[in-house]
Order: structure tokens, then C-alpha cells, then sequence
């Protein structure tokens, strides 16, 4: 019999090859190691049903998995039933799950080593190796926003005049905008205070920065064009904790005609994506 051709693919974030499996009847392929590749995705889609589980949502029935994981039914229950044989999760008579202290422990050693930068390395460099860009991690101080990891991509332009330790004011720069849009006391105080100009694009109206925070709040995602650096532009989101509150920002900085279009819209799903990720992992620490 012979064997059926995969199409390798690269996962973007751990930077190395995997394989897309073709099921529908065929044996499991296996890896040269000898992994199932059907044995792999299961795991993914394991974890995805363990996603699920949060102190908002302690208990889940069947249908809720079901429902949230995209995934059918019977894999469901499958993938379920192998958690509560192993003592992971625990199933109610009325056939609710609920996960048992073994993930709480797996969970702690994760948090007693928390450390940001750390956790947001993976996704710094996965940005800046898809995109060529140089990527952010940016977190709030009084006196702006403060960068305190980067990391550059391939492209010709390398935003030099932004390092780890420096500061930004809030009212320019995609990240420091961000931070003002979703922190009451950030935006309250950037409001009140003197608005530099630091190119022609730089917000010097408190009205039309007020509106442009509005935007930024409702949509998750501040685009910023050479309101900065001139012929630089960027696109940041927001890192959220506990209770949705601002932890810091995750962004994007390169050449400005690469930030419009499709290339820009590409840019701020990728960032949106990743901040989203960091925010589920910060979001679990305890307070």
C-alpha cells in the first residue's frame, strides 16, 4: 500500500516544520521518530477543549465543548472521556466537566516562573520573522510608554530610535496610543497635557485625539503613520490581565508603505492575534 503524501506546512510560531495530515480512512502517517501525526493532532485538540475551561467558566456540559471548540461531538467526548480516565477532569451526573487539581498544578509551575518578557519572547519573534518588521513588547509608567523588549526583522529599516528603555509619550506611536485608549488614568492625563508635535501627522488636537482613542478602544487595533518617526509606521494591541486591565501592548514597526492595504490589515490580525494569546496567559496569574 503505499503511502499517502502530506503537504508540509511551517508553523509560524514555533519556527519549524510540521505536516498537514489527510485522514478520511488512511492509516496515521508517522513521523521518522515514529509519532503519529494523527496522535499529534489529537493532543492539539485536547488542549483546545482544556482552552475552554477559565474562572469565568468552571464547569462545561458536552454541547457548551462542543459549541466553543468547534469540534463534533463524539471527538468531544472522546478527547473528554481520556481526561477523566486520567484524573484531569472530573464528570458530574449530570454530565458536566469540571477539570481536577492535576491541571491546577501544571498551571502553578507555569506561574511561579511567569516573567512577561519571557512570556511574550515567542510571539516578538514570530512577528518580526513573518513580517521582516521590527516587533514591541511595551509596558506603562508614569512618565509613557516604555519598551522593554525588541525584536528586529529582516527588512532594510531598522527603527533605531526605539530601544529596549525607551520612553514614548502617549499621544504618538500605534503602542502608547493603545495604552491611552484602554487606560482611564493614561488617557485622562494625556488629555490634559501638552500634545508635541513631533512630525505634521503627530495629534495636537485634544479633540481629535480624544475621537481617535474612542476608535482605537472600540476596535482593539491603533495604526499609526509617521506621527513619530517620519516614514515609519506601526500597529499595536492591547495585553489585557485580570478584570480586562491594561498590562501592556504588543506591536509592529516598519516602513510605512508596508502598513497599508492588505499588508496592513495582515499586520494587525497577526498583532491582534498574538496580544490576544499573551492576554489569556497574563489573564491567569493570580491577583
Amino acid at each position: 500500500m503505499s503511502r499517502r503524501r502530506v503537504r508540509p506546512v511551517v508553523s509560524l510560531a514555533r519556527h519549524e516544520a510540521t505536516n498537514e495530515v489527510t485522514v478520511g480512512g488512511a492509516s496515521p502517517v508517522e513521523d521518522t521518530d515514529g509519532t503519529s501525526r494523527e496522535t499529534v493532532g489529537s493532543v492539539l485538540r485536547a488542549c483546545r477543549l482544556l482552552e475552554q475551561f477559565g474562572a469565568d467558566r468552571p464547569v462545561i456540559t458536552l454541547a457548551e465543548l462542543t459549541a466553543a471548540s468547534g469540534l463534533n461531538k463524539p471527538t468531544v467526548h472522546r478527547l473528554m472521556t481520556s481526561f477523566v480516565e486520567a484524573g484531569w477532569v472530573h464528570r458530574d451526573g449530570a454530565g458536566a466537566y469540571r477539570i481536577r487539581m492535576p491541571v491546577f498544578a501544571v498551571g502553578a509551575a507555569a506561574l511561579a516562573e511567569f516573567d512577561l518578557r519571557t512570556e511574550a519572547r515567542p510571539a516578538l519573534e514570530d512577528l518580526a520573522a513573518r513580517f521582516g518588521d521590527t516587533a514591541f513588547l511595551m509596558v506603562p509608567a508614569d512618565a509613557g510608554a516604555v519598551c522593554i523588549d525588541r525584536v528586529e526583522g529582516g527588512k532594510p529599516l531598522v527603527v533605531a530610535g526605539i530601544g529596549i528603555g525607551t520612553v514614548l509619550p502617549y499621544h504618538a506611536a500605534a503602542a502608547p496610543v493603545v495604552m491611552a485608549a484602554f487606560d482611564p488614568a493614561v488617557r485622562q492625563r494625556v488629555l490634559a497635557g501638552d500634545l508635541e508635535a513631533f512630525t505634521e501627522a503627530t495629534h495636537v488636537d485634544r479633540a481629535e485625539l480624544a475621537a481617535h482613542l474612542d476608535e482605537v478602544r472600540a476596535t482593539g487595533i491603533a495604526f499609526s503613520r509617521d506621527d513619530y518617526l517620519g516614514g515609519v509606521s506601526a500597529v499595536a494591541a492591547a495585553v489585557l490581565g485580570r478584570d480586562g486591565a491594561l498590562e501592556a501592548t504588543i506591536s509592529l514597526g516598519g516602513r510605512s508603505e508596508d502598513f497599508t492595504g492588505a499588508e496592513g490589515d495582515q499586520r494587525a490580525a497577526a498583532v491582534a492575534e498574538a496580544a490576544r494569546l499573551l492576554s489569556t496567559t497574563v489573564g491567569t496569574r493570580p491577583a
